[in-house]
């Protein structure tokens, strides 16, 4: 009986360590997957209005091969082999080169990860927009006075925080059980987990690319809104204008009065993610209405070119040398537009596999 007792005790505490504690949860999963939105509880986002769909080209436009090393095979191959789940190619509107693998499909959600980063960006813009926040000058502490008393002053902007270049001590290690990345991702209480942030640095001297930022700007948008959730802003800002096709999700830390991880894990279909990077193609119009001002579509995606800053990034986007610039997020998941090109290129993997893929699109862009 004894021992029955102590097998049910150990059976309880195992439970409860895995299904509460940050430790357990990064103990039991390991490291980040593309179908974590199983795991976390979440906002759903949904489009009850008109879809929009791309063409499908009549005679695709696609790489037949595809070289690594001195080793030539063909393109499908060469998308397998690196874990990718789905891969399209659009051009002017129209759907050159649609695939899946693994058997993920049209209809399969896969988690963004950081790409999540730049909706987040999209949503500052549109809260400046609509009056919610006044300027990207305004002070962090205006909108999370509690940091004050970590020595946060209004020095630091929320253009800092869109830049990465805010100065706060933040471990962004994915396999580090301890550091903040697994607290952040794994965590059930990001408001707890950023009141205990600090400053290290000046803000505006160095970029540092932060999850830690990003949550921030989450925040920060959280409290402009006034009793909005971020998720129904997504939805009433992006996800229906943009007549998304599927319904959607962004996870949250906890479930009760949650606050979504808007560094990362928007939980989305392909086509869908591809409509992002359309909007952000036509300077943030959308079939003649302007879902955001194209001079936030400009500011983003131009590289500033003060003495501190840095040439490939830029209000949470990846920028190019060409023009182009790219949301991406750790497991390879990309949005990539080539505005010269009028291209679209998304990737989704479950990893990144040989990690080549700015010249794989670069290619293609060169291609078309």
């Amino acid at each position: 009986m004894k021992r029955n007792y102590t097998i049910i005790l150990a059976c309880f505490l195992t439970a409860l360590l895995f299904s509460s504690c940050k430790m357990g949860r990064f103990v039991y999963y390991n490291f980040a997957n593309i179908t974590d939105h199983k795991i976390f509880p979440s906002r759903e986002l949904h489009n009850d209005s008109v879809k929009f769909h791309f063409e499908t080209a009549a005679i695709p436009k696609a790489p037949k091969k595809a070289t690594i090393g001195e080793k030539e095979i063909t393109f499908e191959e060469y998308l397998a082999q690196n874990k990718t789940v789905a891969f399209l190619i659009i051009k002017n509107d129209t759907i050159q080169y649609e695939n899946y693998f693994n058997d993920y499909s049209r209809e399969s959600i896969v988690a963004s990860f950081s790409m999540a980063k730049s909706v987040t960006s999209i949503l500052i813009g549109c809260a400046i927009d609509d009056g919610f926040i006044q300027s990207v000058d305004e002070p962090l502490i205006k909108y999370v006075p509690e940091l004050k008393k970590n020595g946060f002053t209004e020095t630091l902007t929320i253009k800092h925080l869109l830049q990465m270049m805010s100065g706060i001590k933040f471990n962004e290690s994915y396999s580090n059980p301890f550091g903040d990345a697994a607290t952040y991702y794994y965590g059930t209480n990001l408001r707890k987990a950023i009141s205990k942030m600090k400053p290290l640095n000046e803000p505006g001297k160095m970029f540092s690319y932060s999850s830690g930022d990003t949550q921030l700007l989450g925040l920060v948008l959280e409290r402009s809104l006034k009793g909005k959730t971020i998720t129904s802003y997504l939805n009433e800002k992006i996800w229906e204008p943009l007549g998304m096709e599927y319904e959607a999700s962004w996870s949250l830390d906890r479930k009760k009065n949650g606050l979504e991880k808007t560094y990362c894990c928007i939980n989305a279909r392909a086509l869908d993610f591809a409509k992002i990077g359309r909007l952000y193609l036509n300077k943030g119009n959308w079939n003649g209405k302007q879902i955001v001002s194209k001079k936030w579509v400009e500011e983003s995606t131009v590289a500033d070119k003060g003495p501190n800053d840095v040439n490939y990034y830029k209000y949470q986007w990846w920028l190019s040398g060409d023009g182009a610039f790219s949301a991406e997020g750790i497991l390879g998941q990309y949005i990539y537009v080539n505005p010269s090109k009028n291209l679209i290129i998304v990737r989704l993997g479950e990893k990144r596999g040989n990690d080549q893929w700015e010249s794989l699109f670069n290619s293609i862009a060169n291609k078309f």
